[in-house]
């Protein structure tokens, strides 16, 4: 065997060492944790399946109840009739909700003319009231209810357990025990004993392969959450089950060398026993190959790749990124190898034959990725030694020159591909007419025409571009000194064009922008009238009564009346005031929020009652539409009721007389959405963004009294919220939409 021949084996045995090596490393990681432990009665395996053990046995032997016994368990408590009963709010909100819910229906039916359905619905509706009356007015219907309601779970929780009782008859068959109960005596066991016979004749080491004490297990595993993994408890079952856990028992269970060998659970143990003998004799061999490796690469003919140097030139020429990624590929399939190899050792087949030849395929299939992948870092680690060649490489990489090649001509699609069009005709032209003349010039005369009639437009249009360009660039300047101007004409789809459509824009937003600021203008023109006439209504009567109530020889009736009015007058400014801070509070943001979980049900319906008498004395009638269970959000509820009240308020203030106002609560996938609807009393102003200005009223001659800030401070509150406010006129209904995110 000549030098040459003799390198290439030893560097093919080297590599085959090293795959070898690595594969036991990995098997550190992805089955160290499984056969390092010890024995396989420490294993989790084993564990797992006595902890399944145990606490099938707990189940059916140990704490096993009779369905009907386990319902006469069933006990109620005075806080669980409590909260069956307060479940949807007290009695009068429940009945009013009941009453809400069926109230379209019924009317609907009576509008329809539809009497049987108009009768079945109001039955329906009494028989529910009657039914949440009946709650209220004895606990033992109540707890019947409950006792029904915890009855058919147990029910449900025996259906489900006689399902599972197969799989503790095949376990019986490899598990024995023996338990007594020491305070009854009771004997709990699955061996058959004659008299003679005692339970440690079989639960001893001779005849189990393991055999644990009861009491250990009871605390590992008895009532620990551990049950719920094997078994489908429910809160019910569970909770008449753990009043029962205090027995005393002792005794044993061990696993039964006599059971079964095709038994699963021999069979996971023999399995165990056989794969962790294969897995230290496998990871003592790898860490031996690596040693080898590492004594073997002291010999320059194993490392010696100098037989694939005839590859460089050809691999020098594949552009960085693909060689980075050629790498990366190869990696992760010698990663994937090397995990199959040790997998095969530790999951074999009972054809050892077959395990063998799969064993050496994968071998050397990882010895042949180990090859590539080192030639090609052998090939990449020669930057080491110039630097300056890397950069030029990630210079000249495809990535690099083609992103720098996009980002240059193609910063306007349009004008790059215009000039693109433009150089290929002159560049085709061109090097048509130097071939013409190296041909002999024969038919220069017809390529001279050609070229003059392509140019000739060319040029045209060149130059009918440029000139719409400079008139752009010209707007542009005008533009800039501050002269609005007319709109630049947008001529076709060109990048010129769109840049006018741009400047177009800009302009008229600048021209929005002006209009805004004079609107601003004039709303603190009018901020600072209506400020100045609100206060000034009341501060007059305040200085007008106080001159008054310094008269002499005042009469006490007078007197009386004055400081009535100071008081009434006195309050009216300071809600005012109030007001007005709160408002710039909310605008400015300078608030604070207390979000918890609330019922937006509950609490618009506490709004309403703070308004029930003014409700109850307007002639308005209310139409109030909600779920029937809590709609959530995480909301300040403090703030958010203000915002019901504000807009509650308002209705009172503006709705016309003898109309009905709608007031809904709807959800909306992941959302509220709060309605308040009314028929308006004044005539609405035209723009309705106005209405949440500050001091800004839609009733124009300011017939009432009220501060102007309603919307203004709710909808800033809904804002703050991350919530919309909105407002909707067709005609005289006014429309208020509150839409909010929903808790789950």
């Amino acid at each position: 065997m000549d030098t040459k021949s003799k390198s290439k084996y030893v560097f093919v045995v080297w590599v085959l060492l090293i795959a070898f090596g690595l594969s036991g490393l990995i098997s550190v990681l992805t089955n160290g944790s499984r056969f390092m432990q010890g024995d396989y009665f420490e294993s989790e395996e084993y564990n797992s399946q006595m902890e399944q053990f145990v606490a099938m046995l707990n189940v059916y032997e140990i704490y096993n109840m009779p369905k009907e016994e386990m319902k006469k368990k069933i006990t109620v408590t005075d806080e669980e009739i409590e909260e069956h009963r307060m479940r949807y709010g007290n009695l009068g909100d429940q009945i009013s909700n009941i009453g809400m819910q069926y109230e379209d229906q019924i009317q609907a039916a009576i509008d329809s003319e539809n009497k049987a359905a108009e009768e079945i619905l109001k039955k329906e509706r009494d028989g529910k009231i009657a039914d949440i009356t009946e709650n209220f007015n004895s606990e033992e219907y109540v707890r019947a209810k409950i006792v029904k309601e915890k009855e058919k779970k147990i029910d449900e929780f025996y259906q489900d357990m006689e399902e599972y009782q197969r799989e503790f008859s095949n376990l019986q068959q490899a598990y024995k025990y023996y338990l007594k109960d020491n305070a009854t005596g009771e004997v709990i066991t699955n061996l058959t004993l004659s008299k003679n016979e005692s339970a440690s004749d079989f639960l001893n080491k001779k005849e189990m392969y393991y055999v644990k004490d009861y009491a250990v297990l009871q605390r590992n595993y008895l009532f620990t959450g551990y049950s719920e993994k094997f078994l489908p408890f429910n809160e019910v079952a569970e909770t008449i089950l753990e009043n029962q856990k205090d027995r005393n028992l002792s005794g044993q269970i061990g696993l039964s060398k006599s059971a079964s060998e095709n038994h699963y659970v021999i069979v996971n143990y023999r399995d165990y026993q056989t794969g962790q003998k294969l897995y230290f004799g496998y990871l003592l061999s790898s860490f031996a190959a690596l040693i080898a490796s590492y004594f073997l690469a002291k010999r320059k003919q194993a490392t010696n790749f100098g037989s694939f140097q005839q590859m460089k030139p050809f691999y020098a020429r594949i552009p960085l990124e693909l060689r980075i990624m050629m790498l990366l590929v190869t990696v992760f399939f010698l990663l994937l190898t090397m995990t199959l190899i040790s997998e095969q050792f530790v999951y074999y087949h009972s054809n050892v034959l077959a395990s063998l030849i799969e064993m050496i395929i994968s071998l050397l299939a990882a010895a042949s990725l180990l090859a590539v992948g080192w030639v090609q870092l052998k090939f990449l680690s020669e930057y080491r030694k110039d630097w300056t060649k890397l950069w030029d490489d990630v210079d000249n990489s495809l990535l690099v020159k083609s992103y720098h090649a996009i980002q240059n001509a193609f910063l306007i699609k349009s004008i790059g591909f215009q000039l693109l069009v433009i150089l290929g005709i002159v560049f085709g032209m061109g090097m048509l007419f130097v071939g013409v003349l190296v041909a002999g010039g024969g038919d220069i005369i017809v390529i001279a025409f050609g070229f003059g009639v392509i140019s000739l437009p060319i040029f045209l249009i060149i130059m009918r571009k440029a000139g719409y360009l400079n008139k752009v660039l010209k707007h542009t300047e005008e533009l800039a000194a501050g002269n609005l101007g007319a709109d630049i004409p947008v001529k076709g789809k060109s990048a010129i064009a769109k840049h006018a459509a741009n400047i177009n824009a800009l302009r008229n937003t600048v021209k929005v922008s002006h209009k805004e600021q004079a609107k601003s203008e004039r709303l603190k023109t009018e901020l600072i009238t209506n400020v100045s006439h609100d206060l000034r209504t009341p501060l007059t009567s305040i200085i007008t009564y106080t001159e008054l109530l310094k008269t002499p020889d005042l009469a006490s009736e007078d007197r009386d009346s004055y400081i009535e009015i100071l008081d009434r007058k006195s309050k009216r400014l300071k809600v005012l005031i109030d007001d007005l801070f709160e408002a710039t509070k909310m605008a400015s943001g300078n608030i604070e929020l207390h979000k918890e979980k609330v019922d937006l049900n509950q609490l618009l319906q506490q709004a309403l009652a703070e308004h029930n008498e003014a409700l109850s004395q307007s002639s308005l009638q209310l139409r109030v539409s909600q779920p029937d269970h809590p709609v959530h959000a995480f909301v300040d509820g403090q703030k958010l009721w203000r915002v019901f009240d504000n807009l509650i308020g308002n209705i009172l203030k503006y709705a016309l007389e003898n109309t009905r106002v709608y007031i809904s609560v709807k959800e909306e996938q992941n959302q509220v959405v709060l309605t308040f609807k009314n028929i308006t009393k004044y005539e609405l102003g035209e723009d309705l963004n106005e209405l949440f200005e500050r001091f800004k009223r839609g009733d124009q001659s300011r017939h009432t009294e009220g501060s102007g800030l309603v919307l203004a401070i709710a909808k800033s509150i809904v804002d703050l919220h991350e919530g919309s406010l909105d407002i909707e006129v067709d005609g005289d209904l006014f429309k208020v939409t509150v839409i909010l995110e929903k808790l789950d």
